[in-house]
């Protein structure tokens, strides 16, 4: 198709509501604009066409054969863009909102406040994929993420929903005086979620770098802090997680960077489906 041969879409529409309407009057309350508005899109679309298209007599107006013909043309076809606009919006509305984001902070975070977002929209699905994965967002599959990042590494004008301080953690037993410096990490198990390389990573920012590596035991992020309460080892954690615990001495936090630790809000560039901008707006309040 060529669209410059086609007239400009604004005149279309003011013609097929006046001919639909009647008058310019109920054709310029349909458009929710002016009648010499939609007096102006016709003569503008008649000077396109150089065919006359509606003849006025007094205060009614009447089609010519070749308005007329045209008019039922852009009834059909605005018809069937009615039609398209509608069945996407209704596909839009049922799928799901598909959601990513570490499986550390599905348990401590999401999954605690979901009953009420389920209670708020019982017509909104939520599908859940907790990963380590990086998840690319693609129509048609992941909606938005919920990503980790550290404040140095935090996108120009990331949505932060959730920040803190991170911490090495660990148990009593564990974590005892005999740990003073970073060094002493590395003759301690760690936890480490799958996918991956964070030890390696929190050694380094503490000028460690061992001859060998620490001990490390890769496991799902859901499990890490469970494994951390039995005292199977030590892990870098934001210390919200595990604020109970550490107020009650169950756990002990270690080498404190405040403030460090965020996740934000990362969704595809352009309009959200109604159903996605529920979920962020109910995100925001819960971080608020």
């Amino acid at each position: 198709m060529k669209w410059t041969n086609l007239p400009p879409m604004n005149a279309l529409r003011a013609f097929a509501a006046l001919a639909e309407c009647g008058s310019y009057t109920a054709a310029g309350q349909a458009l929710n604009v002016t009648h010499a508005a939609v007096m102006q899109q016709v003569r503008a679309l008649e000077t396109f066409l150089d065919v006359e298209l509606v003849t006025r007599s007094g205060r009614s107006i009447s089609l010519t054969d070749e308005g007329a013909a045209l008019a039922r043309h852009l009834e059909s076809g605005f018809h069937q863009i009615r039609r398209g606009v509608d069945e996407l919006t209704d596909v839009g509305l049922a799928r799901p909102v598909m959601v990513t984001m570490s499986p550390a902070f599905a348990v401590k975070w999401l999954m605690p406040r979901l009953a009420d977002f389920q209670t708020a929209h019982p017509e909104i699905t939520l599908l859940l994929n907790p990963t380590g994965r990086f998840l690319e967002l693609k129509p048609g599959e992941t909606d938005i993420a919920l990503r980790y990042s550290r404040q140095e590494s935090l996108p120009d004008g990331a949505d932060v929903l959730v920040s803190g301080d991170l911490a090495i953690v660990g148990t009593p037993d564990l974590m005892d005086e005999s740990i003073q410096r970073p060094s002493d990490l590395t003759r301690l198990p760690w936890l480490q979620e799958l996918g991956t390389n964070e030890v390696a990573e929190v050694l380094g920012r503490h000028g460690v770098h061992p001859l060998r590596s620490p001990q490390i035991l890769h496991m799902p992020g859901n499990l890490i802090m469970d494994a951390v309460q039995r005292g199977d080892g030590i892990t870098y954690t934001l210390t919200r997680w595990v604020q109970d615990d550490l107020e009650a001495g169950r756990l002990v936090a270690r080498f404190i960077e405040p403030n460090v630790g965020n996740f934000y809000i990362e969704t595809r560039p352009g309009a959200a489906r109604p159903p996605l901008r529920s979920f962020i707006r109910w995100l925001k309040r819960q971080a608020d």
